[in-house]
């Protein structure tokens, strides 16, 4: 057997009934019937993306302790009529924080 392109090495192995239905529709998306030009493409060119979602979950965090510190000054608020300098300032601080956490992460993404 003539191997084009120089491919002497073979690789071998097996995938589940599910596993498989999965590449099928891969396949299908990207408008190809070779599986053996898809896997090897896969293989070669393809990468898997790992995201390290912890900066998300702070900025979850954070922006739910800020959406309890807008309900409680509205209830203040609300009870004396009176809004408080600090009150605003805090907030300021809250959002100046989400945006700069938003702001790495975007920068995180661009990188991807």
């Amino acid at each position: 057997m003539r191997y084009r392109e120089g491919r002497t090495v073979g690789l071998y192995t097996k995938v589940s009934p599910e596993e498989k239905e999965v590449i099928d529709r891969k396949m299908a998306q990207m408008g190809t019937t070779n599986l053996r030009a898809y896997l090897r493409k896969m293989a070669v060119d393809g990468y898997a993306v790992h995201l390290d979602l912890s900066s998300v979950v702070e900025l979850v965090k954070l922006l739910r302790s800020i959406s309890n510190n807008v309900n409680q000054i509205a209830r203040r608020c609300n009870e004396t009529r009176n809004l408080y300098a600090q009150d605003v300032e805090d907030l300021r601080r809250g959002y100046a924080q989400v945006w700069t956490g938003i702001n790495k992460l975007l920068k995180k993404f661009e990188k991807l």
